[in-house]
């Protein structure tokens, strides 16, 4: 079975879902000191409400609440009904400790004995 709706209400419901959407995702985007609300986020890139979004480009930092994600390089890529879609150029993770500048010996138990040796 197949419904149809008004143009009007179809707009309405698809407003109402985006606003679900957007109260639902912790997701934010980083760009020029403004915040924007990611409504949401494949492996490839982002999506952003079209009322809100820019056609940004350049360097970005995602966050998922306050945890940062992401240091992103985007572009606009195009426009669906309702939201503005970015592509990722590079993504890179932030790393939570400090890259390492030296190599770290194998961790050894200095509790056993030698092997004895074989005559």
């Amino acid at each position: 079975m197949e419904t149809t709706f008004s143009k009007e209400l179809s707009d309405a419901l698809d407003t109402a879902r985006r606003m679900t959407m957007q109260k639902k995702s912790r997701l934010r985007a980083l760009a020029g000191g403004k915040v924007f609300g990611v409504e949401r986020m494949w492996k490839s890139g982002f999506a952003i409400d079209l009322a809100d979004a820019p056609r940004l480009r350049g360097l970005v930092d995602v966050f998922d609440g306050s945890h940062h994600l992401f240091q992103c390089l985007i572009v606009a890529s195009r426009e669906e009904p309702g939201v503005m879609c970015y592509d990722f150029k590079r993504a890179t993770p932030v790393a939570t400790e400090a890259a390492l500048d030296f190599v770290q010996e194998p961790k050894v138990d200095v509790l056993r004995l030698p092997r004895p040796a074989l005559t």
